[in-house]
This record gives C-alpha cells, structure tokens and sequence, in this order.
C-alpha cells in the first residue's frame, strides 16, 4: 500500500486541503469521521498534517468530501474562487512568526543539545527549512498535535547529502552561513531563491560575517564558504545594512565565538529579538536587545535542552487587520505584537480608522507585549503624508503591501512608497485589475487614488507573497466574484489563511483545474 509519510512535506498540504473542502462543504470534523468510520482525533490529525496518509485513505476521502484531493502526475497549481463583497465579523488569533521560525531553526544548528520550538506555523518556508534540516541528518520530529518541534542535530553534519531542491527555494538558506563557520571550516551552501523580489545581494552578509574569518566564492550555483582560523578575541561589526536576516546571521555567528562581539547598526526588529530571547535560554548573554547596538558574549561550547515558544507574527497581524478594514467589517485581531505594530496603527489612526485595543498581556515566550485589537468599519481618508516603510521601530517594510489596499479605499491621493524592493510595487498595481486608480510612477512608487468601488476580476497571483495576500484582501472588498489563479506561494508563509478567514465569513473557494 503507497503511503505518504509525515517526513513528506505534502502531507501538510493535503491536511489544509481537506480542512478548506470539509469547511467549504459545511461539516464539523466529527461528521466528516463518521463519513469515513474514524474518529474526530484522527480527522484533526490528519488535518493538522502529523498523520501518515494512504492513497486509499485520500481516495475515501475524496468520495466523502466530493472533492479531488489527490492527483496522479504532475501536481496541478491551486486558485482561489472568492465571492467578495461579505460583511466578515468575529475573532481570529494571529499565529507565530514566519521569519522568527525560519531564524530559529537556522540557529538551532548552534545546539548539540535538543530545542523544542513550541507553536511553529505549519508553512511551506517552515518545511523546506525543516526539508534542509533533516537532509543533513537533523532529527526534526513534530507533535502529534502538530504544533511544536524538536530538533536534535547530529554530532556532524552531512552537508554533502543537503536537500539542494529545498534549498534552491528560500532565501533564508543565506542563514546558515553564521550557525555553520564556527562548526565547519570550509562548506558549500547552494544559491539562495524566494519570493521574486528583484535583485537583493548578499554582499552586506558577507560584510557582517567577514570579521569571523568567512570568506565566500560564487561559482555555479552554490556558495564555497571557507573559515580562517584566526579571529580576534573580541570582534567589532558594523553592518552597512540594517536588515534583519543580516543581523541573524551575525548574531549566530557571534554566539559560539568564545569572546565578546559588537554588532552595530543591528536590526531590532522581531525576528531578531525572537532569535535573542532563544539565544539567551541557550546561555548567550546579549546586550541591548531591542536596540541598534548588540554586545553578544558567545560560548564556544553550546549543549543544552531548551523549550522556547514563538512571539506571534506582526506582518499576519497587519494582513488580518486589513481583511476587516477593506470589507468595512468589524472583528477582533486577537494576540497582536504591538511593539512592532504601533507605528501601522498610529497611519491608520491617521487615515481615519477606529479601533480598539485591549488591555497588554504576555506572550508565551514572556518577553512579547499583546494586545487584541477591534477594528470598526470607518471612512477613511489619504494621508497628508506619504508612506514608506523604515528599519525598526518604523513601519515594517512587509507590512507597506496592505496599505495599498487600504490606501484604495480612502478618499484621496495616496503616495506608497517601497523604496527597498526593486519590483514590489508593480506587482501592486495588479490591483487596477479589479477596479483601484493605481499609477506607477516608478519601480518603487505608486500613486494611489480613492475610494474604490471594487469589482470582481481573475488575476493571475504574483510571484510574491505579501503582493498575493493583498490582491486576495482586495477580492474580499470586491462585489461579485473573483479567482486568483496560482495561489501556492500564499502558503509559504501562511498557514490555512483562507480556511481563517472562511471562519469569519469570507466565501472562498480552493480549486484545481
């Protein structure tokens, strides 16, 4: 009998498949278990993605959703069928941070003992990180709730056996440049991939990790990494980039270097903190976290069992809280990081938006202020201002996507303004498609003209995810009905959002052709 086994990063997949078919079909997973002569816990299992599946399985399943499931051959693209124009209400809970889970498994390569990530989204970035893991003989196991993962690295790592295909597919392999110098004096790393984003060098990791004796040669689609032996007790860092994944990298590098390391012009933004906050269990002291200075006292020797759980993620906190501004709808965005949200709240205060926030309280991790926040339908206006994203404390650069949705819908002229990626803001003018007043001004630019009065349309997803979810937002503002063609990249970094926010009444619909 064929089976697909939980190791399969499918199995993840079909399990938010059979959730959005069992939803859109209107039953409760108890009833689906009858269906199939199962229990409602193998159901959530099996949907949670920690339960190994048979093909006969799949094709029982199939029958009792009246869907299809499971396809033989080439795997066909996923789109969405969204009926807009739906008053969403209730209360969604935002999950933990995508790049924080990324970062954190990256850094668990620093541990020879075991780290156990407690509520770790079930993503696609997650798995082929986890894919990369296991490929150089990691032990990666998830809970049979699906929630948390252990991660026990082996005494040596495999490098030459690593998941080449997996790691091709995210940038974030970039990584593990800092948690592999201090294990292995020359490696090869294949080149990183992602979201298409335009050109972005890895030139400010190199700076960043020069000190520690890294040096990197590009040749044919990989990175030959090779580590001299000589470093100064105590390094001095100054990035001339202060971006998060660089400041990750440097960090992790610092952390079993047995001295003392300044990293200056460091981001602070979560993902960051996230990885200090681990580090710290782990026995790393770090100084000034939170701020542009870091002083990280590292241990050459880290073996240690840790269980660490994730700060929620502000950039699906920023996407929830648009789904309800553009429908005009009011619901509740529960356990929001509003350390890193204030600066997005403050502009929509601005543009007119009303909301609530309740009182703060902790995090699991017991470093994270939350809060949850109600947004009311408002009528919104431009900002006198234009908007831009900035390093942390500022607007967060991946949350500058939604307000262009939201900049849709307010009356007025708005200037949006991305000056760190090279072609996001033309993948944003696919909203003209359904119906918004966008004009390019140039690669990094858009003039924004509202309100909107929104119509259906099929519009092809971009090949970049925070662009997908806002052309999906606008589908939900949209009257009549709309499909995005090629959805899978939204899966990369969210998990079952369109099953979320069927929950609150939007209509959508998964199909294949």
């Amino acid at each position: 009998m064929t089976v697909i086994e939980e190791t399969d990063t499918s199995v993840a997949e079909i399990g938010t498949l059979i959730r959005g078919a069992r939803q859109n079909k209107g039953l409760t997973q108890s009833q689906l278990a009858e269906r199939l002569n199962t229990s409602q816990s193998a159901i959530a299992r099996i949907e949670q993605g920690s339960q190994n599946l048979s093909v006969e399985l799949l094709t029982r399943i199939n029958r009792a959703l009246e869907a299809d499931l499971l396809s033989i051959g080439a795997p066909r693209a996923s789109h969405l069928r969204v009926t807009g124009g739906q008053q969403l209400s209730g209360t969604i809970t935002v999950k933990s941070s995508k790049n924080g889970a990324v970062a954190l498994l990256c850094a668990s390569l620093l541990n020879r003992g075991r780290t156990r990530l407690r509520g770790v989204a079930r993503i696609v970035e997650v798995d082929r990180i986890v894919d990369v893991l296991r490929s150089i003989g990691v032990k990666v196991t998830w809970s049979a709730d699906g929630h948390d993962l252990d991660i026990v690295p082996p005494t040596n790592l495999d490098l030459d056996a690593m998941d080449a295909d997996a790691a091709k597919r995210t940038r974030s392999i970039i990584m593990f440049l800092g948690p592999l110098l201090n294990r292995n004096p020359d490696f090869e790393l294949p080149y990183a991939g992602g979201c298409d984003l335009g050109t972005r060098t890895v030139e400010p990791h190199m700076i960043a990790l020069r000190p520690f004796g890294l040096e990197v040669v590009a040749t044919s689609g990989a990175y030959h990494a090779t580590v001299a032996p000589d470093r100064p007790q105590d390094i001095k860092v100054v990035l001339t980039e202060r971006g998060d994944t660089v400041t990750e990298n440097a960090i992790m590098a610092a952390a079993r270097h047995p001295g003392v390391t300044t990293i200056r012009n460091a981001s602070s933004n979560y993902m960051v903190q996230d990885l200090c906050f681990y580090l710290d269990l782990l026995g790393v002291r770090i100084d000034g976290v939170g701020t542009t200075t870091l002083t990280v006292h590292g241990l050459a020797d880290i073996n240690s069992d840790v269980d660490y759980a994730l700060a929620e993620d502000p950039i699906e906190a920023m996407s929830l809280l648009t789904a309800g501004i553009v429908t005009h709808s009011e619901i509740t965005v529960a356990r929001v990081p509003i350390e890193f949200m204030e600066i997005e709240l403050a502009t929509l205060a601005e543009m007119g938006l009303r909301y609530v926030l309740s009182a703060e309280y902790p995090a699991a991790n017991g470093r994270t202020r939350l809060v949850d926040v109600t947004v009311q339908p408002s009528d919104l206006r431009a900002p006198i201002d234009k908007i831009h994203p900035m390093p942390f404390p500022g607007l967060n650069i991946d949350n500058l996507p939604f307000f262009a949705v939201i900049a849709a819908c307010a009356s007025g002229h708005t200037l949006i303004h991305d000056w760190v990626y090279d072609n996001r803001a033309i993948h944003l003018s696919v909203l003209t498609r359904l119906g918004a007043d966008v004009r390019l001004l140039d690669p990094h630019r858009l003039d924004i003209n509202g309100p909107t009065h929104w119509s259906g349309a099929e519009v092809s997803c971009p090949p970049a995810l925070r662009p997908a979810v806002v052309i999906l937002l606008a589908m939900l503002a949209a009257k009549g009905t709309s499909v995005l063609r090629g959805v899978d990249i939204i899966a990369r970094g969210y998990e079952q959002l369109q099953e979320r926010l069927i929950e609150l009444g939007a209509q959508i619909e998964t199909f294949r052709d």
